[in-house]
């Protein structure tokens, strides 16, 4: 049986979290409260309009276009799912690429 997209979202905020510094991880979890969401919201609009500016801005970085995606997708159902993967699969990208250069140093 296959996970719910709000289990799947959840299970992808919990990488995401699992990745990012302690105080990041924590703004994080404020964020996803129910109570949130009109601050939610325009974060994730303002995440995605700085990951699209990327490429113009230093500062502003496509990193910032899954985490608004993610952070919109919390109140957008069908947008749950395929960023909710994508975010676990970003993760575990990442996680991979980090060993190998723990490893990598190591030697």
């Amino acid at each position: 049986m296959s996970k719910s997209s709000r289990a799947a979202l959840r299970d992808a905020f919990k990488r995401l979290e699992h990745e990012v510094p302690d105080g990041l991880a924590q703004v994080i979890r404020k964020l996803r409260h129910p109570d949130a969401r009109w601050v939610r919201i325009p974060v994730g609009l303002l995440f995605v309009m700085g990951g699209l500016l990327g490429p113009i801005l230093p500062l502003l970085g496509v990193w910032m276009l899954p985490i608004g995606l993610l952070f919109i997708a919390y109140d957008v159902p069908f947008l749950r799912r395929p960023v909710a993967g994508f975010t676990i699969w970003g993760a575990d990208l990442w996680s991979g690429f980090r060993l190998r250069l723990k490893r990598r140093m190591a030697r």
